[in-house]
């Protein structure tokens, strides 16, 4: 029987491999490449993900270094996050590459190595170590689109979105409360259609199939969405119901507070 939690460790190592790919061979002309981030060039996303991928490997093996991280994180809401970017980005591109390489085969390696039941402790709930490589395959992917925007590149969906996508219906609530929201007393119904499996592709559903509040359209599209890649009127997704609706307006799948999201595309 295979371990879903390797499993899943697996596939976020193809998703490090497929991002490194697209800026392995990149000049230092081209890391600093504005990125569809407000101030964020390429450096500043692949040093993003080097920092946390750091974050999750001392939450496994540092807690007291962890919980200091944290602590400053708390201090400065709004602003610790792109402090750390910058001051990453401020590396040579090579050696922003090569801290994130050696950061993410750590972390894999420490997760494989986490015990069943062990709960990582993070900037929001604590999570499991399936849960956890799940995060940090959700962040990179939505980190590596943006790099992908600014390249002009457009990237083939693969079966691993839809970690992505059981991710963002396993956030809804976090979504509402971080809004200050009622939470839906209901179940969603989702039926998303991925690439593969037909013609048509392979319709990915979720929730009860006699639920009132349904979302249905693309799959890529509902993970660009719930990573806030995309604003909402720029997808084919489509909501029955007004908490669903009020769900496509503030989905996130990351902690922390609220994200900004992005402007719709005849805007920006």
């Amino acid at each position: 029987m295979d371990d879903p939690t390797s499993s899943v460790i697996d596939d976020m190592r193809e998703e490090f491999e497929e991002l490194d790919a697209l800026v392995a061979g990149l000049d230092d002309d081209r890391w600093a490449a504005p990125t569809p981030a407000p101030g964020w060039g390429i450096a500043h996303q692949i040093a993003h993900l080097a920092w946390t991928d750091r974050a999750a490997l001392a939450a496994i093996r540092d807690r007291e270094a962890f919980d200091a991280e944290v602590g400053q994180a708390l201090a400065d809401p709004d602003g610790y996050m792109d402090a750390q970017a910058a001051l990453g980005a401020r590396r040579p591109p090579a050696r922003i590459l090569a801290t994130w390489r050696e950061g993410r085969a750590e972390l894999a390696e420490a997760l494989r190595g986490v015990p069943r039941g062990t709960r990582i402790p993070w900037f929001g709930p604590p999570m499991s170590a399936a849960s956890m490589a799940t995060a940090r395959l959700m962040e990179t992917w939505a980190h590596g689109q943006d790099v992908a925007d600014a390249l002009g590149v457009e990237r083939r969906p693969t079966g691993r979105l839809r970690h992505i996508a059981r991710l963002g219906v396993r956030t809804r609530d976090f979504a509402f409360l971080v809004n200050g929201l009622p939470v839906p007393r209901e179940e969603f119904r989702l039926e998303l259609a991925f690439p593969g499996g037909g013609r048509d592709g392979e319709l990915w559903t979720s929730g009860p199939p006699d639920a009132t509040q349904r979302v249905t359209g693309s799959g890529p599209d509902f993970c660009r969405l719930v990573t806030q890649r995309a604003h909402r009127s720029d997808l084919d997704l489509h909501a029955d119901g007004p908490d669903a609706d009020r769900w496509l307006d503030i989905a996130q799948c990351f902690a922390g507070p609220p994200g900004g999201g992005r402007e719709p595309k005849e805007r920006a």
